[in-house]
């Protein structure tokens, strides 16, 4: 079984802890092994909680969609005497104000192995928060459930650095997020005082299933390790006219579009010649979000082969044949998304404008996997410096 930062601390709580003031980042998922929360395992160990902070989706997971914030004390009240945060709203970067509360700011936060995922960008603000007035920041790792998947997509372009990605990492990374803030520290901000307390029994080529931990959703369209593997490319869909399963009870999974003819698409699809995956005919009415009440001609996404399965790679061919079959129908979403005013949705998550030129204008996949290679290579290389787990074990 893996040994998560939280759960280690039941065994062996830090000296260098022993008798701080703690301001805690956390969200609904964390828990131990046992679905004990944070909050209340803190209570018991020998410091005191002196503030409390929720990411996106609120402290507990209360916020459905992009963009909505929430208010921190206004809304969720975890003690009278603990004030609570919200990351979310008003300031998504800790104020000086709030860090008066204590002394050491520690981060326990479930990530999916995506970098559209918001909550590594709560940490990245966090450490410049915590770097400008020395104060040190804990962040106790997490399995990265899709470690199996396979590195896709292009890595984010620093001129498209937003609140869906700070860094130039893929969209489909393979990293935890004390990796993750390992690679921030390093590349941007190197003074910062980091401590990751690292996981112990996890293998990077794992899945979350096989870690022997509790699937406790990490956000409110993320209820299952399945919706978690095809994140990393059905994330692009909020980024265009076709439903990405919200409001069906399998988002990310489920895609479609009331414009969206079956056979047609399925034969546009196919060009692509797309492995590891299993494309069911599946048409639904979302219930909310894009499309609500309408019926949208889609399909359900099951990966069958995580060895060869792109989950970026499908994502394109999935907009490649949208846009074909219906290029009156078919639209980009425009701005604002996630605070960015100006760029397209689609290229601050994608990580350029290489995938929406391809659709657009491309002929096959193998286009775009020419095109990101290089720079996926580079980040390989330069990850080796910064990895805390090794494939095997």
């Amino acid at each position: 079984m893996v040994i998560t930062g939280l759960e280690s601390f039941k065994y062996n709580f830090p000296e260098a802890l022993t008798g701080k003031r703690i301001g805690i980042v956390c969200h609904a998922a964390s828990v131990d092994s046992t679905y004990n929360h944070i909050i209340d395992l803190f209570k018991t160990f020998p410091c005191t909680i002196g503030a409390i902070f929720g990411p996106q989706h609120g402290l507990f997971g209360q916020t459905q969609d992009n963009m909505i914030e929430w208010d921190g004390d206004e809304k969720v009240k975890v003690s009278e005497e603990i004030p609570v945060f919200s990351l979310y709203g008003e300031n998504r970067k800790p104020t000086p104000e709030m860090l008066a509360h204590f002394d050491v700011l520690l981060v326990d936060l479930q990530d999916v192995g995506a970098r559209p995922y918001t909550y590594i960008w709560t940490i990245k603000h966090c450490m410049e928060a915590t770097s400008e007035i020395g104060m040190p920041l804990w962040v106790l790792d997490r399995p990265n459930p899709i470690g199996r998947v396979q590195l896709d997509g292009a890595v984010l372009a620093p001129d498209h650095f937003t609140f869906v990605g700070g860094a130039e990492i893929p969209l489909c990374h393979r990293m935890t997020m004390g990796e993750m803030a390992k690679w921030v520290k390093k590349v941007y901000l190197p003074g910062a005082d980091l401590t990751v307390v690292e996981m112990t029994g996890w293998q990077r080529d794992s899945l979350f299933n096989e870690t022997g931990l509790p699937w406790v959703i990490p956000s409110p369209n993320m209820p299952t390790l399945e919706a978690a593997i095809v994140y990393p490319g059905q994330v692009i869909l909020e980024c265009v006219n076709i439903s990405e399963g919200r409001g069906t009870t399998t988002p990310f999974e489920m895609f479609g579009a009331p414009y969206i003819n079956r056979a047609a698409f399925r034969k546009a699809f196919d060009r692509q010649n797309i492995k590891g995956i299993f494309l069911r005919d599946h048409d639904f009415i979302p219930t909310f979000n894009k499309h609500h009440g309408i019926l949208c001609g889609g399909f359900q996404i099951h990966p069958t082969d995580l060895s060869v399965f792109e989950p970026v790679i499908t994502t394109a061919a999935i907009l490649k044949a949208a846009y074909e079959i219906a290029p009156n129908e078919f639209a980009w979403k425009l701005p604002p998304y996630e605070y960015e005013f100006d760029k397209p949705p689609v290229d601050i998550v994608a990580g350029d404008a290489t995938l929406r030129e391809w659709v657009e204008n491309g002929d096959t996949v193998d286009e775009l996997r020419r095109i990101w290679a290089p720079k996926q290579n580079l980040f390989i290389d330069q990850f080796e410096s910064i990895a805390l787990y090794k494939e095997n074990l």
